[in-house]
């Protein structure tokens, strides 16, 4: 259900139950509620406002509801209550979500936080806090349910109904050897169906995908979707567990990535928060940024067209099928890009830079042929120019839009290849680097094929 319908259904009952002071009445809208819809009421409401409902349930489930928040509002309602009432939020938290919360905290307060907490709870924050961001290490969780390889089932599952409310999930259970070392893993569903008397050994699978701490979360997340894993565990250099990615925050990854590649394919600085939740001067800044460099790029054609200008006095019909020509090396530029972009996103690429660019190159030249023929019917039928002249506008357009194709289509390559960000290869970019390089080809290739065909009607 849409967030305004929620809010539009609930949140007068709730106003309503709060001028009252019906404790009974918030105490049974706190427990009855999926977390997830009571966060979307809540997160408009005040900070004060907020805390007053969270106050009519227990701990573990203000917790729950407050982990459905958004990261931008979390940060915003602990500002506003003391260290000792946070130092208990954060320590009943899931470690991932924990550590992405006080990772946006001012480090002085975080640093005055941690000694309130549980030592174990303190170790665990400074190792998540540690990993470089964007790994594998800042996404994963510690709560994870692990065996020894000689418990048989009888004591495996006694020793699980104590790990369970500590765990993130009971799917998998972990198989550790000396040093926490991973050996294996088990389902539940395999210790359930199996003789009390098996060992965990005879039931293990010794064949364990995993992640490295310091692997790329992107990659991390790839990984659980092309397994369709609930959860994938990371091991550090020595092959030690030190937790696991589940689905829900590769999935997150996903979106994240995805929302990412969207924006830096407009043209615009990936935002850390929602749209919503962006302040007016950052979105400016983010925005302007690349509209400055690509109207450098505009300059530069405008430069070049300077350079043309006795040309264009001469041929005037010339300017009459430039945008024609650049749309047409841009647009063409810009398909490629979104494709091999997204091939990219999904390891789909397949063949190597060079393949596809051969490939590339036999699409471009299909596309070239097509918009050159309505580039030479358009100039010959429609604006009445001679066959030579709409000989040239339809020779420019194609090469233009076989260069357009086969350099959208490596520039993004190029870009990974260099530990850049593919996404950096926007559209607008695209385009404005076809507008410069269309003006040259138009006027530098065109006149020549116009002086070639001349002189070769002339002979």
């Amino acid at each position: 259900m849409p967030a305004a319908v929620i809010n539009y259904l609930l949140g007068p009952d709730l106003r309503l139950m709060l001028e009252e002071g019906d404790t009974e009445g918030l105490k049974a809208f706190c427990e009855e509620l999926h977390p997830a819809a009571l966060a979307e009421v809540l997160a408009d409401l005040e900070d004060e406002t907020v805390w007053r409902v969270l106050s009519h349930c227990p701990l573990p489930r203000q917790v729950e509801i407050f982990e459905f928040l958004s990261l931008h509002r979390q940060v915003e309602l602990v500002e506003a209550i003391g260290k000792e009432r946070l130092s208990r939020l954060v320590g009943e938290m899931s470690s991932d979500d924990r550590a992405d919360l006080l990772s946006r905290l001012d480090p002085a307060r975080v640093e005055a936080l941690l000694p309130l907490m549980a030592q174990a709870d303190r170790a665990d924050v400074r190792r998540l806090l540690a990993y470089p961001e964007e790994s594998a290490g800042s996404i994963m969780t510690t709560e994870y349910a692990s065996l020894p390889e000689h418990a048989t089932v009888a004591e495996a599952l006694t020793a699980l109904r104590k790990q369970a409310p500590d765990a993130e999930t009971l799917y998998y259970i972990y198989i550790l050897g000396p040093d926490r070392r991973l050996d294996g893993f088990v389902s539940l569903r395999d210790l359930v169906l199996a003789r009390p008397d098996r060992t965990v050994g005879e039931l293990m699978r010794r064949d364990v995908v995993s992640a490295r701490v310091d692997d790329d979360q992107e990659e991390v997340a790839a990984q659980v979707m092309r397994y369709d894993f609930l959860a994938l565990p990371v091991v550090d250099e020595a092959n030690r567990l030190v937790g696991i990615v589940t689905h829900d925050d590769a999935m997150d990854v996903v979106r994240q990535e995805a929302e990412e590649d969207v924006l830096m394919m407009g043209g615009v600085e990936p935002l850390e928060d929602s749209y919503s939740e962006t302040g007016v001067l950052e979105l400016a800044w983010k925005r302007g940024k690349w509209l400055m460099f690509l109207s450098l790029v505009a300059l530069a054609t405008a430069q070049v067209l300077q350079r043309f200008e006795e040309v264009s006095e001469t041929h005037v019909w010339l300017v009459l099928f430039l945008p024609l020509v650049l749309a047409a090396g841009g647009n063409a530029g810009s398909q490629s890009a979104a494709l091999i972009i997204r091939a990219i996103a999904l390891n789909e690429q397949g063949a190597g830079p060079w393949r596809l660019a051969a490939r590339e190159l036999l699409v471009g030249s299909t596309l070239g042929t097509l918009l050159a023929l309505i580039g030479y019917l358009s100039g010959y039928l429609w604006f009445s120019l001679g066959s030579n002249e709409s000989l040239m506008v339809a020779g420019t357009v194609f090469v233009v839009v076989v260069i357009g194709t086969v350099c959208g289509s490596l520039l993004p390559l190029a870009s990974k290849k260099l530990g850049a960000d593919p996404a950096l290869m926007s559209t607008p970019l695209i385009t404005a680097v076809m507008d410069v390089t269309g003006v040259v080809l138009y006027y530098g290739v065109g006149i020549w094929l116009l002086t070639t065909l001349a002189g070769t009607a002339t002979r």
